[in-house]
């Protein structure tokens, strides 16, 4: 008998926001794999440490992140690379006939890593994906901001686009969620200046966790941002 995979949603980084069913399928597996950039520790594994017990931990590491433009064939390459040799660690596991769980800040199948392994190995096992609270849900959270309402358009856009296309696009949405922030804070600050939206968009910087906050991006005093951070552009122009 071949084992189960599970893509478990680990929510936004606070662990009293994983839902019930991530928590059975952790506890119930008989490996728990994450990912993490090599040598760093994994974020999601933080979230559910107090979920440990006895089962087997796969680190599944990234050999490379931002040092590469993700354009370039080299980090192309590389990552195809790790993907598939991650699959393959996690279908040894699973053809051993023990069910595993692979974590995934977030969502699963929203800009999660889980989801390239699920296009290699949900068309040959049993496969259940459990969904997680996202990012940006808690993010507008902490900072208790209205988005989105009516027939107002949401717009998810990722930091890593050009400026010339962010800012585009922010010129035909009326609420976004620009993720992927990190290095990228200058260029959407400019993007946001130019399309006339910089002095509404809130900047929340770990989202749900201990140390999370939010501000006016506009009164942050530099361009430093970690990997948990979104920018929120509210739409709704007719609030009271």
């Amino acid at each position: 008998m071949k084992g189960k995979l599970f893509g478990v949603g680990t929510g936004p980084g606070d662990p009293d926001l994983l839902t019930l069913k991530a928590v059975r399928a952790i506890e119930g597996a008989d490996v728990v794999a994450y990912f993490a950039k090599q040598g760093n520790s994994s974020n999601a594994r933080a979230i559910i440490a107090d979920r440990l017990t006895t089962q087997i931990e796969e680190a599944l590491g990234y050999p490379v992140t931002t040092e590469i433009d993700r354009r370039h064939d080299a980090y192309k390459a590389a990552t195809s690379a790790f993907y598939e040799e991650a699959a393959a660690r996690v279908a040894a596991h699973l053809d051993a006939g023990r069910d595993v769980a692979v974590l995934s800040e977030g969502d699963p199948l929203f800009y999660g890593s889980y989801m390239h392994l699920h296009v290699r190995l949900a068309p040959h096992y049993d496969t259940e994906v459990i969904p997680g609270i996202t990012a940006m849900s808690g993010c507008w959270s902490q900072a208790g901001l209205p988005l989105v309402q009516g027939d107002d358009i949401l717009s998810v856009l990722p930091g890593t686009l050009d400026e010339v296309d962010l800012r585009s696009r922010l010129d035909n949405t009326d609420g976004a969620v620009i993720m992927k922030v990190g290095r990228n804070l200058p260029k959407i600050r400019r993007a946001l200046e130019l399309a006339g939206r910089l002095d509404s968009a809130v900047y929340v910087e770990r989202g749900t966790m201990a140390n999370g906050h939010a501000m006016r991006l506009a009164d942050k005093p530099d361009d430093l941002a970690p990997y948990f951070a979104i920018v929120l552009v509210p739409g709704w122009s007719t609030r009271p």
